[in-house]
């Protein structure tokens, strides 16, 4: 069920780095079904373009490393050239991995910062002249490692606290032109990261029972936050990153129902 009117984003043109796969594919396929033009960008060509052909005839699937600035800033100029002017920037792309910091090498550490946060500092960096002002959104996909510390995630919470940073120093220095928000999403179904992280069934309910909501959360969920973020609904919501985690980041609430019936 969905409270957004069908053709809300037509006429519109939206990116998604990282869009090949997972919650970005999801985003891009929604933004599709309302009517947005739509591209995504991925290192693998030919995911690009399955994906591109997922979404529909006429989504562009190109191939661009967004730690790659000038490959990056190459495929949003043929999305211009395509489609016009970009209104939606979706950055996406992320790399992730459980290891202790002792055991980490130099190299893993800078490959996931290289993505995550520098790789959100290409796309935004590099759409600025492309965009239609004013009225352009740009949305950065963080997590709950932003402001979490978790062990085995030295990387991806360094990371991470980056990209929120960038998002609230653009929303200063680009508006009232751009707004730049983010959406941290929380454990959710049919993505890489949790068939790594709950790859069975016993570890999948534990991994339910710590979260308040009770349940994991939906690619369509995340992709619902994100229209909403590029939609005149939030025509006034700036430097803002929006948790889609089911209340995830409150803490482990498997002991909630301790005390209950006591007077």
């Amino acid at each position: 069920m969905s409270a957004f009117k069908d053709g809300l984003l037509a006429g519109k043109t939206a990116f998604v780095a990282g869009g090949t796969s997972g919650i970005n594919l999801g985003i891009a396929k929604r933004f599709a079904e309302l009517g947005a033009r739509v591209a995504v960008a991925g290192r693998d060509p030919d995911k690009a373009r399955r994906a591109a052909e997922s979404i529909g005839p006429d989504a562009l699937g190109l191939s661009a490393d967004v730690r790659d600035y000038a490959a990056i800033r190459a495929a949003m100029e043929q999305v211009t050239e395509a489609f016009g002017a970009m209104d939606i920037v979706v950055s996406g792309a992320a790399g992730n991995f459980l290891a202790p910091a002792a055991a980490m090498s130099a190299n893993a550490f800078k490959t996931v910062v290289d993505i995550d946060l520098n790789g959100t500092f290409n796309v935004f960096r590099g759409c600025y002249d492309l965009l239609n002002k004013p009225g352009a959104s740009l949305i950065a996909i963080t997590a709950g490692q932003a402001v979490n510390a978790m062990p085995l995630q030295i990387h991806a919470c360094a990371a991470k606290a980056g990209v929120n940073q960038v998002v609230r120093v653009l929303a200063m220095e680009w508006g009232p032109e751009v707004r730049v928000n983010g959406i941290s999403p929380g454990p959710i179904e049919d993505t890489e990261g949790m068939a790594r992280l709950a790859p069975d069934p016993t570890t999948r309910a534990r991994h339910h029972e710590r979260i308040p909501m009770r349940r994991w959360g939906r690619i369509a969920e995340v992709a619902e936050a994100a229209v909403f973020l590029c939609s005149p609904s939030a025509e006034y919501v700036t430097g803002t990153i929006l948790d889609c985690d089911g209340g995830s980041q409150l803490g482990d609430a498997t002991r909630r129902d301790v005390g209950k019936g006591l007077a």
